[in-house]
């Protein structure tokens, strides 16, 4: 094994991104995950690149927006060095809401116009003009926010590909167990069955961020159930309404999601809840009817007490944290990469990080 530069805890697309971007300033990196590159939270994830969405907590939407913009640019830059060819859509979003809550950004539509836009979801209307999600008589409005989408999975078979391309150095199946520390500064990592150097260390572990010392992390897995379709009517745009999500792919899938549990890091599938997110599904699309499922999973996020990343140096002087992205992992690569490389190599990042700092959890502390 080469003498590393910096160690990335963890192979999900925060440790992927993190480790080309950091290959492109001339830093030996190695990558240590305790599975498989890119199976965990990051190939289980929907893709929707909602930079602007109301579910963006306040604090973190001048990231969020940032990051956003960065994707194409960071998706040709995969391709590019991957040979690969990533499925980014760029057709939008279609809110449909009873609480009509929308983004000041997104464009109120009428059932007229929805059909016109996206003819697959042509089934959303009834005869009398009301929409098929709800027979009732509550009233339920459209919009259209402008978008992008990433197939997750495709993207992470990219950037594991850069990543080699750019020599980035792999240990997969290497739990790490604990931070090596030489006169109170990181200095390493330590395995089951191995011990690595390096001057930087950067705990990119996701739901699994704070099941090691030497520093405690306030980080919990959220499970999320979701399952993909297909053979229906094909849909153009992302679909969100009040109880699931819609985000089709260019090969013709559906993915439908999805749930928010604390279950610990249990990964099953419930057949109950898989049938609910269909029936949910149908309820807003009831074209997909038409379809079948393809394959149901269940990926665990990495939750934070604020729901907040954090994005910061510990108390630890070399050991570093980028992590707790939970529910927006996908779609905070680009910019997590760009701050956190500013912040390892010690140059004023392009975004103020105050409100990411790992030091804002009052229970953190020492591990013994």
């Amino acid at each position: 094994m080469k003498s590393s530069d910096v160690i990335i805890i963890g192979a999900g697309i925060i440790g992927l991104s993190l480790g080309i971007s950091l290959r492109r300033r001339g830093l030996r990196v190695l990558i240590v995950e305790r599975g498989e590159p890119g199976r965990e939270a990051s190939s289980a994830a929907a893709g929707m690149l909602a930079g602007s969405g109301s579910e963006i907590p306040a604090a973190l939407r001048v990231l969020a927006v940032a990051s956003a913009r960065m994707y194409p640019e960071f998706v040709h830059e995969l391709e590019d060095e991957s040979g690969m060819t990533v499925d980014l859509r760029e057709f939008g979003t279609i809110l449909i809401s009873a609480k009509s809550e929308f983004p000041e950004a997104a464009r109120r539509l009428s059932f007229e116009q929805l059909q016109e836009l996206d003819p697959g979801l042509a089934g959303l209307s009834l005869p009398e003009g009301r929409p098929a999600l709800h027979r009732s008589s509550q009233d339920v409005a459209i919009a259209y926010l402008s978008e992008r989408s990433v197939d997750p999975r495709e993207l992470v078979a990219a950037a594991i590909k850069a990543a080699r391309h750019r020599e980035v150095d792999f240990a997969s199946g290497h739990e790490v167990r604990g931070v090596l520390l030489e006169g109170g500064r990181a200095a390493g990592v330590e395995t089951a069955n191995a011990k690595y150097s390096a001057g930087t260390i950067v705990n990119c572990a996701g739901a699994w961020a704070g099941s090691f010392g030497p520093v405690e992390l306030p980080v919990r897995p959220v499970k999320g159930q979701m399952l993909s379709l297909i053979g229906g009517p094909p849909i153009r745009h992302v679909v969100r309404g009040d109880q699931v999500y819609l985000v089709p792919r260019s090969h013709g899938q559906v993915v439908v999601g999805s749930t928010l549990e604390d279950a610990g890091y249990d990964r099953r599938t419930d057949v109950n809840t898989i049938k609910n997110l269909l029936h949910a599904a149908l309820e807003l699309a009831p074209g997909l009817a038409a379809a079948r499922i393809h394959e149901d999973w269940a990926g665990l996020r990495p939750g934070t007490p604020d729901e907040l990343p954090i994005l910061s140096e510990s108390s630890i002087p070399g050991y570093f944290v980028a992590t707790g992205h939970y529910r927006d992992g996908i779609l905070l690569a680009p910019v997590t990469a760009q701050v956190m490389t500013d912040v390892i190599t010690g140059n004023p990042p392009a975004h103020d990080l105050d409100a990411f700092a790992a030091s804002r959890f009052s229970q953190l502390a020492m591990l013994p």
